[in-house]
């Protein structure tokens, strides 16, 4: 009797734990209090640090008059590609916000696909996830307030009925809970899955790239591009004010003179 498929199976569950595992990678203490640094938020770091100096990088010298070079051109065209896809789905007063949009676009889909270079995806941390849905939601909030003013945006929550005003308000919560969770589940189910077949194919290096053009590359760009344009129709409709019934006329009788 033997037991190496039952051998097989335990090995299989304990490096794909152990892959899943997000472990720390220092601490340090600050008042007495011990302060845990994992590895998540080091790989987090990475990601902006080489994004931050790529971005000065390719956007020295650049020009506003004359001649400009190959590389201005082709970030230009990104550029302008991306603002107008986020036209076509926002007000006209919201159009400050997609910089921001781009930016967070950038850094999700880098960290989906980070696992391509031995790293461990910082998405499927859920405080990574949780913090970043809970920071598009400020920007929402933030984006309502500054268009429709305070009472504005108060008043929004009894539109288009006051009847389901405690819906509206419950969607403070859903929203952030539902970009955090969905980021979250589909990085991690990705993840998971890439793991599974690198390690059952651990002698046929081969193998898994096929796969990992899809779970590693497709869907942490399709992830990235579902958390940006979910948050930008919700900063749609946070700034959008709508059209009111127009006001029947009174009208007034003139007096005439004696």
């Amino acid at each position: 009797m033997t037991f190496t498929p039952f051998t097989a199976k335990m090995d299989l569950g304990a490096e794909l734990a152990e892959e899943l595992n997000i472990e720390e990678v220092f601490s340090f203490t600050v008042a007495g209090h011990t302060v845990s640094v994992d590895e998540s938020t080091v790989v987090s770091v990475i990601i902006t640090v080489v994004m931050t100096v790529l971005a000065l990088f390719l956007t020295r010298g650049l020009k506003v008059e004359g001649p400009i070079s190959k590389r201005q051109a082709l970030l230009e065209t990104l550029y302008l590609k991306f603002e107008d896809f986020f036209k076509g789905m926002m007000e006209p007063s919201a159009y400050r916000y997609i910089p921001w949009l781009m930016s967070v676009a950038l850094f999700i889909g880098v960290s989906n696909i980070i696992g391509i270079f031995g790293l461990k995806p910082p998405t499927k941390s859920m405080q990574v996830t949780a913090v970043m849905a809970l920071t598009s939601i400020v920007l929402i909030e933030y984006a309502g307030i500054r268009a429709k003013g305070i009472g504005g945006r108060i008043k929004a929550f009894a539109k288009p009925i006051w009847i389901i005003t405690p819906i509206n308000i419950l969607e403070l919560f859903t929203k952030p809970l539902s970009l955090c969770m969905r980021l979250f589940g589909n990085v991690l189910a990705a993840f998971t899955i890439m793991e599974l077949i690198k390690i059952a194919t651990k002698h046929l290096p081969l193998i898994p790239v096929l796969p990992s053009l899809y779970f590693d590359i497709f869907d942490g760009i399709l992830q990235a591009y579902i958390f940006v344009f979910l948050t930008a129709i919700y900063i749609k409709e946070a700034v959008e004010i709508p059209e009111e019934e127009p006001k029947k006329e009174k009208k007034t009788k003139k007096r005439k003179k004696a």
